[in-house]
Formats: structure tokens, sequence, C-alpha cells
């Protein structure tokens, strides 16, 4: 089968392997328009991130624990658009759906880095809006800049040894295929690249989709469930729908980004389910939530925005 040719044939150790990525099945007159869109939204990508950690990290009254959360977002969504788009725009700038596989592994664990991290970030936010809404009066006493440090250490510490331990069970298998099913590099299509037991990588990946997920799910839904009682108790019209706005901006974020994550997730699990909306799963979830977080984040959010619109006025008014 073409795509699947046995490696020890060829006495070629798997990091020396080139592997295949699943076809676009790109007609030749949209070639073009695909590569632009590539570029563009990569670049626009870069630049609503880069606006943002840069506004962010110079703006002294953003230095605030949701802000900063918002930061270390930004950064996993930048690590997912890296790991992503210039192998697409150079695969369709070359015409070739080739890739080594160490690129191919390093691509996998900075889209799995990227998806993790932003779960556990969106948690933390939740958490956050929950003690600045339910308990506004202890608020500064308990989300203290120790203690946020220590949450976003633990998120950071955690994601890298989750997905590296899932990596090195992964790579630790030969390999007998050099076809990817997926558009791109990730751990269900490199296990299936082995006709070796995957047992042990397949559980643990279960157990890490379980605990990430199971956390995430739990932790927003506690904290909106107390916020949503806390803003009814309320009779302060204006109060509850300030808080009403900052959760419902949070929210749009995690639930875009939990539907798409659950929808692949299912895909792999599935082989009932079609190869075309899979692979269509898996370019939805990096695509929109890097393109979708700062956008709401910066137009919903008051001081973000301010804070974006006079630092464009002081640029044309020097101009």
């Amino acid at each position: 089968m073409e795509g699947d040719t046995s490696l020890s044939n060829l006495n070629l150790t798997r990091f020396m392997a080139i592997l295949t990525l699943e076809s676009f099945d790109m007609p030749s007159s949209i070639v073009l328009s695909a590569f632009s869109f590539g570029i563009i939204t990569y670049w626009l990508i870069l630049c609503f991130h880069s606006m943002l950690l840069v506004t962010i990290f110079l703006k002294r009254n953003l230095h605030e624990p949701m802000y900063i959360l918002l930061f270390n977002l930004s950064i996993c969504d930048l690590m997912g658009a890296t790991g992503f788009y210039p192998q697409l725009v150079g695969s369709i700038m070359y015409q070739s759906r080739e890739i080594s596989y160490p690129a191919c592994v390093l691509q996998g664990i900075l889209l799995h880095l990227y998806g993790t991290g932003s779960l556990f970030f969106l948690s933390i936010m939740a958490y956050d809006r929950y003690i600045a809404i339910c308990k506004p009066l202890r608020y500064r006493s308990l989300m203290t800049q120790g203690t946020l440090v220590k949450f976003i250490c633990m998120a950071w510490f955690i994601d890298f040894v989750m997905i590296g331990a899932l990596f090195v069970l992964t790579v630790r298998h030969e390999i007998c295929r050099t076809h990817i099913v997926d558009t791109y590099c990730n751990n269900p299509s490199l296990m299936k690249l082995t006709c070796e037991d995957t047992r042990v990588v397949n559980y643990y990946g279960l157990l890490i989709i379980a605990l990430v997920q199971g956390f995430s799910i739990l932790m927003v839904s506690l904290t909106y469930i107390k916020v949503l009682i806390t803003c009814l108790s309320t009779k302060q019209a204006n109060s509850i729908s300030k808080a009403m706005q900052t959760c419902a901006t949070h929210l749009v974020v995690f639930l875009s980004f939990e539907v798409n994550a659950f929808l692949l997730l299912i895909s792999h699990r599935l082989e009932a389910v079609s190869p075309h909306l899979r692979r269509a799963f898996g370019v939805a979830i990096v695509i929109v939530p890097p393109i979708l977080n700062p956008l709401i984040y910066g137009l919903k959010t008051k001081e973000i925005r301010h804070s974006v619109f006079t630092f464009f006025q002081k640029k044309v008014s020097a101009i």
C-alpha cells in the first residue's frame, strides 16, 4: 500500500523516516488562494496576540490576575498556531505533504501543549472570576501575586509533564507505516503508524483526556453555577450586568475551544466518523480559538480595548 512501506525493509529508523500527511485534495485552481489564506491567517494571529501581549506587559493597570492569565492563554494560542501554520503554508507552497518524523513529533508536541495548556488556563480564569464576583472583599487576599504565580507554574509544569510523558510513550514504539491519517501531526495519528501493542499509551492518553477535560468542565461548571447564584441574589443591576458580561466573554472562549476539542477527540475514537469530518474538526481547533480569543477579549474587555486604541492614536498623531 502506497505510504505504508515497511521501514524495516528500507533499513531506516523512525527518526530518519519521511512521513506523508493526508492530502488536502486541493484543485490547482485554489492553491494560491489557500496559500494566501494560510499566510494572512497566521499573520493576523501573530499581530493580534502580539498586540495583546505587549499591551498587557506594558500597561501596569493590566497587571491583574485576569490579564496575566490571559497573557498565558495567548502564549498557548501562539504555540498552537506556530505548530500548525508554518508547516501548512510550506506544504502548500512546495506542493509536498512530506514531513520528517522528528518534525512531525515536534508539531504534535506543540499542538498538544497548546490544547492542554489552554484548558488549564481557562479553568484558572474561571476560578479567578468566581473569587472576584462571589468573594470580592477577599479577592486581594485570596488571589495574591504568590498564589497566581503558583497557579501559572503548576499549569505549565503539569502541561509539559503530561504531554512529555505521552510522547515519550509514543516515540518508543517502532513504526511500520509512513502515512499520517490527518492533515497535521498529533499523537493519535503517530500511534497509528506503529504495528506494536499501543494499549499503554492509549490508556494513558485516555487518562489525560479524562483528567484534563474532566477538571476543566467541572471547574468551569461549578464556578459559573456559583456566580449565577450570586448574581441572582444580588439586587444591584449594575453589578449583575458587569459580572455577566465578564463571565460571558470567558464562557464563549471556553465553549468554542471545548466543543472543538470534544468533537476532535471523539472523531479519533470512533471509526464510523468520516475522515473528512475528522480532518475538519482537527483544523478547526487550531484555526478558530487562536483567532477568536484575542478578538473577543480585545473587543469585550474595556481596559484592553482602551489601551490598544490609545496606543494607535498616539502612533497616528506622531506620524
